[in-house]
């Protein structure tokens, strides 16, 4: 049975197949213009919809600050309450058609506030990692305290100095064998309260020389 033949047309004895990225970008020269190609618009679709789906984790201040259309904002609403896969996907898509029509000057917005968003998550992870570094090691190495200080000197030395005396009094070492069968004991406040201080002078500030593995 003979194939049924591929409708196109031929421009310049280039056969062009119809519903093709090719035909899409002739028909739009045809127009007068030089518009986006089905592929293109699905891509840019894609990401207005990730976008959508990267403010759900924007607080309500600076999501508030966006200034978006409120139906947006009752749709990025009820995404948040739901539970169900499919129910937040085809939620998602609707936010996602919503978002194309924000102007260029919002979505630049969207796009700055999101990505500051995410700088802000980085720094925190990495301001968690540091802060357990740093405090095994002041507690384990008498001299840390002075490396610390050199690289933040905004500390206040007086209270981690009481932090790490209590911290080292309430927690003896223990062996990596007590640690693999959970007989470590908790930790006491001391502890936490100098892991909250390390980190929060991290968050704070930049070590001005030394970091954390010096």
């Amino acid at each position: 049975m003979p194939r049924k033949p591929t409708k196109g047309y031929y421009v310049k004895g280039q056969f062009v197949a119809e519903g093709t990225e090719l035909d899409e970008q002739f028909k739009a020269e045809l127009r007068g213009t030089t518009g986006e190609s089905k592929t293109e618009r699905k891509r840019a679709s894609a990401e207005l919809q990730e976008l959508g789906s990267a403010l759900l984790t924007l607080g309500a201040d600076p999501l508030a600050s966006l200034a978006l259309p409120e139906r947006l904002l009752d749709a990025l609403a009820e995404a948040r309450r739901i539970t169900a896969f499919e129910g937040l996907r085809r939620q998602m898509q609707l936010v996602g058609k919503l978002m194309r029509k924000l102007d260029a000057d919002t979505l630049a917005r969207v796009r700055a506030s999101v990505a500051s968003a995410g700088a802000g998550r980085q720094q925190e992870a990495l301001a968690l990692h540091e802060a357990e570094h740093w405090r095994d090691r002041l507690l384990a190495d008498e001299h840390a305290l002075a490396a610390w200080l050199a690289a933040h000197p905004a500390s206040d030395a007086q209270h981690l100095r009481s932090l790490i005396r209590q911290a080292r009094k309430d927690n003896p070492p223990v062996s990596a064998t007590e640690v693999s069968q959970g007989l470590a004991p908790r930790r006491s406040r001391a502890y936490r309260e100098l892991f909250q201080a390390l980190r929060g002078e991290l968050l704070q500030a930049p070590p001005t020389t030394e970091g954390p593995h010096a």
